[in-house]
């Protein structure tokens, strides 16, 4: 049985083989509210992603594991159970636990095919098996010391109300049980960002409150022939994952993108996140004080960004489309007479199953003060929903049975919101706007409510205790995310009956325009943009010019 808390269940296609992901950190002093934030982007080529629900439970002496790898469903073994395992609400745990990463992949020769845990199932262990950051990693490191490695690369979000740490992880390579690892506390007052590139370089090891490795972090290094030179210079980054030209511009520019919206200064490393002169240029900061404190909405709305602005704005040139979208078909690179050319790779992607942001309060109860917002499909296409960590069960568009990465379902939220985003995708200039307005209704509600909806539940908690508390927010929660998916069926009809045969019906007032007659009024024609004109006349010359022009 597969049991990561989030593709975990996931249903993954065998043809999926690539994971690229992007997680924020946000400190508890970096934000406007005190609270904690952590963001993951689960992007993967033809994922299905499911919110699984995990209960709490009390397992007999002699229970075992069965462990499944998550990405490829793969069987790799049995472990022992523990006495006790807590509940999980896909990212989080009943405690305000939470637990996020991207796939760095690293060094190819250091995969272990005989370990027995791998990073997805990992994951859902530490949620299971902790209450607080430090726990998670100390119970994720000795299960992979104890049963092997299984994975490449993999850089963790975990977080709890009080503090973010990164854990950057690799195996040994065939032969040697284990991994290396390095966790980096980020400061309260920070921000971090990973997005499938290591991004731990130096640390300190004596500073053992803010830093913890295995005690072979740099010595397997040496012994390896990857690290050369005073303990003080090691970077577990340049030791374990090289970079390349894919893992800075496709990756590490993602970060840079995240860090130019919040810290001041980043023209400094834009030149690195090109990708183009890596050996003579300096990475950025693991983490970096931003210049105001970021609220909900400001983590939301990162998560959605394209590079709108900056040098690798994706909606500058003709790459864009006739709709001057954001998004670019796979695979990032491609060919043409010859040469091989790439295309942007930005934080928010439409082959994202999934966005989340967790949001974490150290004085709010942990049944109150943990939420997963939560998204089926990118960031930019959906709104988020609140889901409390103390839920007894996912809301059903979240999690319903007949749907599959091959069932498309009605009740399912990830088949009805890639249905209206791959509606939106080919005339984004025309249809996103509406697509806009209702996902910032929608979300701003929820963010609205949530002041009255915790007011409600501190006073059941302590009038009616723990369990009542519980029932009230799991129907809370299905309710947001009821509330959403009807609200989303709306607008995919509604974007259907406006923007019908590429031509856009008429609105006054909220309402289509009609005819005194009773009929809606003529439709405006947009055509093409005045960008793509100028492609067309470029690529076809006189073809379609008209004979009194020639």
């Amino acid at each position: 049985m597969k049991k990561f808390a989030l593709l975990l269940a996931f249903l993954f296609s065998a043809t999926v083989a690539t994971f690229a992901c992007t997680s924020f950190l946000v400190g508890k002093k970096a934000s406007t509210d005190g609270s904690v934030f952590i963001t993951y982007s689960m992007d993967s080529y033809g994922a299905f992603a499911r919110l699984t629900y995990y209960p709490a439970a009390k397992h007999p002496a002699g229970s075992m594991r069965r462990i499944v790898d998550g990405d490829t469903n793969h069987y790799l073994g049995m472990i022992p159970e523990a006495p006790e395992t807590y509940a999980v609400m896909g990212q989080i745990n009943e405690h305000q636990l939470s637990i996020m990463e991207t796939t760095f992949g690293g060094r190819e020769e250091l995969v272990d095919t005989t370990g027995g845990i791998d990073y997805v199932s990992l994951m859902t262990l530490g949620l299971q098996r902790a209450r607080t950051a430090r726990e998670a990693i100390k119970v994720m490191t000795s299960l992979v010391q104890e049963h092997g490695y299984y994975s490449s690369g993999e850089s963790f979000s975990i977080a709890d109300p009080n503090e973010i740490w990164i854990l950057e992880m690799i195996g040994k390579g065939v032969g040697e049980k284990g991994a290396v690892w390095v966790a980096v506390r980020i400061p309260d007052d920070c921000i971090a960002c990973h997005a499938n590139h290591s991004r731990i370089h130096q640390f300190d090891l004596k500073d053992t409150d803010n830093v913890m490795a295995s005690d072979d972090v740099i010595s397997f290094a040496r012994r390896k022939g990857f690290f050369k030179g005073e303990d003080k210079d090691f970077s577990f980054s340049k030791a374990y994952a090289p970079a390349d030209f894919g893992a800075i511009r496709y990756c590490d520019a993602r970060a840079w993108s995240f860090y130019n919206k919040w810290v001041d200064g980043m023209d400094a490393y834009l030149e690195y996140a090109k990708g183009y002169d890596i050996e003579n240029q300096k990475p950025f900061p693991l983490y970096m004080k931003p210049k105001q404190k970021l609220s909900l909405k400001d983590v939301m709305t990162s998560m959605r960004d394209h590079y709108e602005g900056t040098y690798f704005d994706t909606q500058t040139d003709c790459s864009a489309g006739e709709g001057n979208a954001p998004y670019r078909p796979s695979p990032l690179s491609w060919k043409y007479n010859g040469k091989t050319y790439f295309n942007e790779r930005p934080i928010s992607t439409q082959q994202a199953a999934a966005s989340m942001v967790a949001q974490l309060r150290a004085d709010m109860p942990n049944e109150i003060g943990g939420i997963l917002w939560w998204g089926n499909d990118e960031a930019n296409m959906i709104s988020y929903s609140p889901i409390y960590c103390s839920a007894t069960a996912a809301p059903l568009c979240f999690d319903d049975p007949e749907a599959s990465d091959v069932r498309f379902s009605w009740n399912s939220a990830f088949w009805v919101c890639n249905w209206v985003a791959n509606m939106t995708y080919p005339r984004y200039a025309q249809l996103f706007p509406d697509v806009e307005r209702v996902r910032e209704e929608v979300e701003n509600s929820n963010i609205a409510l949530q002041p009255l909806v915790e007011k409600q539940a501190l006073e059941i908690l302590k009038t009616q205790g723990h369990d009542a508390v519980c029932q009230f927010l799991t129907n809370v929660s299905a309710e947001r995310a009821e509330s959403m998916m009807q609200r989303w069926r709306n607008l995919g009809t509604y974007l259907i009956v406006k923007h019908n045969d590429m031509v856009v019906k008429r609105e006054k007032d909220g309402r289509f325009e009609m005819t005194p007659d009773g009929i809606a009024a003529p439709p405006v024609r947009p055509g093409f943009t005045e960008q793509y004109k100028a492609v067309i006349v470029k690529e076809t010359g006189d073809k379609y010019l008209l004979p009194e022009q020639k």
